[in-house]
């Protein structure tokens, strides 16, 4: 009696696991190879991004609108019209934004990751896979701390808290976090146990929910460095410097873009270089920069020569020192620091000096 009914009781069990992942919004082929905890994890996040998403609408379009397209099991919709039509339609529908999508995420470099405020993974865009080695399903549910370096535990926690007046403006985060990969140099697949870290550079935004049953998250744009758009580009001068940020080399474009001679800048420090009010802009950069190796800047001014500033963003990554056979560096020693600077607009206020530098240069014309 005890042995049926605990085969019962499994049985019973099984159906229910069963019920629940025809329900979760997958391919039966990922479903069929999920356990009973990855059910659990990977429902607990639908119905979490589910609630973000029905919030949204409801904030957008009303509650009028939303009972009418209220979605259940799986994201299928109930609509008073039944028929072949609708549902040729709505796989038309489906298959274009589906194209859109990828289309977006391609455009990207990157993938998408919405997290809560306790660093819980809600949802991952599926090319999480191509950055990280990673699947969609291996990641949602889980916590972004189990996955990202112990020394940026710190950073991501501060921009997971959010204070009353960050919550009513939605404010924006931008930082630079170093997480697990399971892909190697070469693009091959590892585990886990002896993966490495690569650097993310995470722009986006909070969203605060009202509603006591949702939960506030971060809404991110996950970027790989270093990017690799930006050398393309004409509107871009390459630079290296020293660890404190004095330029080494610089490239001839800085002439046409700037107005200043390689050769002057040489021995100069970037700070020189940058508008006084943006200047944490860049002491945020150099900083990861000692620490993670990758970094991207953020928007900030760069002074012309002669007068003026525009606007620009620095991609920038520690180069190190390899070992020789005649040589005795020391291998990971930081030898330069390689910047790529993106020019984001023309010469802005350019009858104004900001630096007794302009007040001695010739002025730039554009």
């Amino acid at each position: 009696m005890c042995r049926e009914a605990a085969r019962r009781r499994r049985r019973v069990e099984s159906d229910v696991f069963g019920d629940l992942s025809r329900l979760l919004p997958l391919q039966p082929s990922i479903r069929a190879n999920l356990d009973k905890p990855s059910v659990i994890r990977l429902t607990l996040s639908y119905i979490r991004m589910q609630t973000l998403l029905t919030e949204n609408a409801w904030m957008s379009a009303g509650v009028g609108n939303l009972e009418k397209n209220q979605t259940f099991e799986g994201g299928e919709k109930l609509s008073n019209c039944h028929g072949s039509r609708d549902k040729e339609k709505k796989e038309s529908e489906d298959c274009e934004t589906s194209e859109e999508t990828n289309l977006y995420l391609g455009v990207l470099e990157g993938f998408l990751m919405v997290l809560s405020t306790e660093g819980d993974m809600i949802f991952l865009s599926e090319n999480v896979n191509k950055y990280m080695g990673l699947t969609q399903t291996e990641l949602m549910g889980h916590n972004i701390f189990e996955y990202t370096h112990p020394c940026d535990h710190e950073e991501v926690r501060n921009n997971l808290r959010l204070t009353a007046e960050e919550a009513l403006c939605g404010v924006k985060r931008d930082f630079v976090m170093r997480i697990k990969t399971a892909l190697t140099h070469r693009g091959r697949s590892t585990t886990l146990k002896s993966a490495t870290y690569k650097v993310l550079h995470c722009d986006g935004r909070a969203k605060v929910c009202m509603s006591p049953s949702s939960v506030s998250c971060l809404l991110l744009t996950c970027r790989p460095l270093p990017l690799s758009h930006t050398l393309l580009s004409g509107h871009t001068f390459t630079s290296q410097h020293s660890m404190d940020m004095k330029f080494t080399y610089c490239d001839p474009r800085v002439t046409s873009l700037l107005g200043y001679r390689p050769e002057e800048l040489l021995g100069r420090s970037i700070y020189d270089l940058c508008y006084t009010l943006d200047t944490n802009c860049l002491n945020k950069n150099h900083l990861n920069l000692c620490l993670k190796n990758q970094s991207v800047s953020g928007q900030y001014r760069m002074l012309v020569r002669g007068g003026g500033y525009v606007w620009v963003e620095t991609h920038s990554a520690v180069i190190p020192s390899v070992r020789t056979p005649k040589s005795k560096l020391i291998v990971h020693q930081p030898l330069c620091i390689l910047c790529v600077t993106y020019v984001l607009s023309g010469v802005e206020q350019p009858f104004l000096q900001f630096s007794l530098d302009q007040t001695r240069s010739h002025r730039y014309l554009n």
